[in-house]
Parts: C-alpha cells; structure tokens; sequence
C-alpha cells in the first residue's frame, strides 16, 4: 500500500523548483514512487489502495541534514564562552576535552536530547565527528537507538602529533602512527561510516598518508557503502599561519596532498588557490558559519567558492557552541554573507546546502523529492503567523520557519512520533 500527499505546496527536484499545488506518491518502502506538480489523478484501484492525506495548507520540503555536528558535547553547553578557539575545542588540550571524559551515562543522556531536539527543527539526517575510537562510536549509536532520526558516524582515534615540536634539526616534524593507533583507526572504520579526523595541524604528513592509505584498502573489500574521509581545514586564521610556520603549506595543500578526503569541514579562511584545487578534486566543503562566529572565526566565503565550482553543505558544529538547528544556520548565513562578499547568495542557493549538496557530499539516498529518493520529508504550516503570507517560498523557510512553524516530519515515509497533523484521512 502507497501513501499519497495530495494538494501540498512542493520543492521538487534536485533544483527545488517550487509548485503552488502538487502531490507526492510513497511506496511501502519509503521510496518516493512519483512526485509532480498539480492535482492528483489516481483511478479508483490505486486510491483504494492506497492511504491519501489531503497536505493542503502545507509546504512539503525535503528533510534537513546537518551535515557536521560533534553531538558528543552536548552536555558543556557554553563551557568557555568567553575564550577563543582553541581554548575550547583544541583536540590536545581545549576544554571539551574535559567534557569528553564525563561519565558516559552523562554524555548518552545527553547526546539523545541533542538528536531529538534536530528531529523537532526538521532534520532527518546528521553527519558526526565522534571522538573516543571504537567506544565512542559505540556510545553515539547507543544514546540514539530507537530514534528515527539516520546518523552518519565519523569516527576518530584519540592519537595526536604535536606538530608544533619540530624535529631535532629543528624541521617539520615527522612522525607515523604507531601499530596501536592503526589498529584503532582498523576497528574504528568497521563499525562506523568513516574517519572524522582533527585536522593537519595535528597531524604529520606521514600519519595523513596511513590514514588514507588505510581507508582505501578498507573501501577495496566493502560490498554494501563506501567509507568517508572528513577532516577540518583552514578553520582560523591562526590555523593558517601554524601550518605555514611549520610546513611552508597551507592546511589545505598538505591535506589534498597526503589524505585525499572526500569532505572538509569550515575552508573559512582558505586560498583562492585552495579553493580552485578543492573543486577540481571534487571534495565536498561544509560550512559551519554559527560555529564560526562564536568564536571569532569570521565568515566562509560561500559566493566565491560556489564561483570556483565547490559543491558545499552546511552543519552546525559542535553543540557546545551552538545548538545544532540548521534553520538557524541558514539564516545567519545568508545575512552574514551579505556583509562580506560582493554577490549576495540567493535563499534556494542556502537551502539547497542543506537538502540537495548535503546528501551529495554525504552520498546519501535523500536531500530533494523525486522519485527513487528516500521520502525524509518535513510539513512546514504556510499559514503560521511568522510566515503567512509567503511571497517568496525560499526566503521563508531560510530565514522565517521555526521549530514551531514544523508540523510533521517524515522519515523512510514514515510519519515520525509527536508530529502534530490536521490532515483528513481521505481513503
């Protein structure tokens, strides 16, 4: 038996192209059967078997995915607030790393409020830097066992190389993973989505070539997913200037040369050269401008790398800077680039980083409605007072739509427990 939602508002296809007055055809599956514009036309058998909601009075977007988010903080909400970058998230000796060895019943608790709190602002998908090697992958799962909402795992082995200590000869140093760090990273892999990793500056060329080497070995024998390679890059101008004191290269450089990911996390402060070299790679770039902001970072330059051909997402970073509401993302975002670059971005260009080029670069089977896609669909109520009346559907949801104005969420297509619906039952 389908499910068809009739007489909604639609963003349709991988451009989101908006139509007044469509309708959407699910499987049992959860696979999107047909999606169009204008009124549904089923015969009697098809609607007979089928279960039919009238969705008019609703804008039917794709489901939102925060495509970097590092959930394990959740429980140091603000810790630090006042101090710079380092002083908070430095993987050696920032702060959260205090939070990080809390109690794991603490940190369960509360990573499960963080995942149902991106379920009530519409997210169905988020993508995870999970420190802690195999056990931190593990407690992530665990904390969101039961929940509707998909994860992606990026796992981490907890090995860092104090690259600010040259070598004897007072050069670059150079140092490999130890077999132990290997094994971790082995055993890390086999049970997550792939490598979440610090960043250059915290590890040598040597350790960046093992771990890339280690993921594609892994990738050679997988049958069923590709593994990822994530790592932050150019984040601060500080990070800059340490990679070229210590390396002559910028992050970027080294991190193309030597780790070849598929995704980069911030670029806020990358070259021009580094951005061209990105796109030609074809590596995805997620932004994380909230993140950014609360510690001073400054703004990623979007316009330019969207010029220069990157394809680029959007997450809200670590949940002890932010709360991880993508909405919000969007939002300061699109006003925020309007004071540092010249072209402005457009609202269905901020809107797509966060549907259409997150499920991109995180290869996944959602991100826009079309048929074959995964039915990660949210009900955004046109006629809430924050957004009624809509004269620009984009602008509405980037920089209007709330928690409040989501009225359902649907995951697989599957109405998710607690959405509030007036639908009428037509079948």
């Amino acid at each position: 038996m389908s499910l068809i939602l009739k007489d909604a508002s639609l963003f349709l296809g991988k451009e989101l192209t908006f139509v007044q007055r469509g309708y959407v055809e699910i499987g049992k599956d959860g696979i999107i059967i047909e999606a169009k514009g204008g009124p549904y036309h089923g015969d009697c058998k098809e609607i007979h078997n089928s279960t039919v909601f009238d969705a008019e009075g609703f804008l039917i977007t794709p489901g939102l995915i925060n495509a970097h988010t590092h959930i394990g903080d959740s429980l140091g909400k603000d810790v630090a607030v006042d101090s710079g970058l380092d002083a908070r998230v430095n993987p050696i000796y920032g702060a959260k790393q205090k939070i990080l060895r809390s109690k794991p019943d603490f940190l369960k608790t509360f990573i499960r409020g963080s995942a149902l709190s991106m379920l009530k602002r519409g997210i169905t998908t988020f993508a995870d830097f999970r420190e802690g090697g195999p056990e931190g992958v593990r407690l992530l799962k665990d904390a969101i066992s039961g929940l509707p909402i998909k994860c992606l795992v990026f796992g981490r082995v907890e090995y860092y190389i104090d690259t600010r200590t040259p070598n004897y000869d007072g050069k670059f140093r150079r140092e490999s993973l130890p077999k132990s760090a290997l094994q971790t990273a082995s055993d890390v892999l086999d049970i997550s989505d792939g490598l979440g990793i610090s960043g250059a500056n915290e590890n040598s060329d040597e350790s960046l070539q093992q771990y890339q080497k280690l993921v594609r070995i892994k990738n050679k024998s997988a049958t069923d997913k590709k593994l990822l390679t994530a790592i932050h890059a150019a984040e601060s101008e500080n990070t800059v200037k340490l990679s070229r004191s210590l390396t002559g290269k910028t992050e970027v450089a080294r991190i193309t040369r030597h780790l070849k990911p598929d995704i980069l996390i911030h670029m806020t402060h990358a070259t021009k050269k580094d951005i061209s070299s990105v796109s030609k790679k074809r590596i995805g770039v997620v932004v994380c401008p909230r993140a950014n902001g609360i510690v001073g970072a400054g703004i990623p330059k979007v316009r330019k790398m969207l010029e220069l051909g990157c394809i680029i997402g959007i997450g809200s970073d670590n949940v002890m800077l932010n709360s991880p509401d993508i909405l919000r993302e969007l939002d300061y975002l699109w006003k925020a680039s309007r004071s540092v670059e010249r072209s402005f971005l457009s609202a269905r260009e901020i809107l797509k980083m966060a549907t259409v080029n997150n499920a991109e670069i995180l290869r996944l089977n959602s991100g826009y409605i079309g048929r074959g896609r995964a039915a990660d669909i949210i009900f955004i109520d046109k006629s809430h007072v924050d957004l009624y009346p809509i004269h620009n559907p984009f602008a509405s949801v980037v920089h209007r739509a709330s928690q409040d104005s989501i009225k359902g969420v649907m995951i697989d297509g599957r109405f998710v427990s607690g959405s509030e619906f007036e639908f009428a039952n037509n079948n």
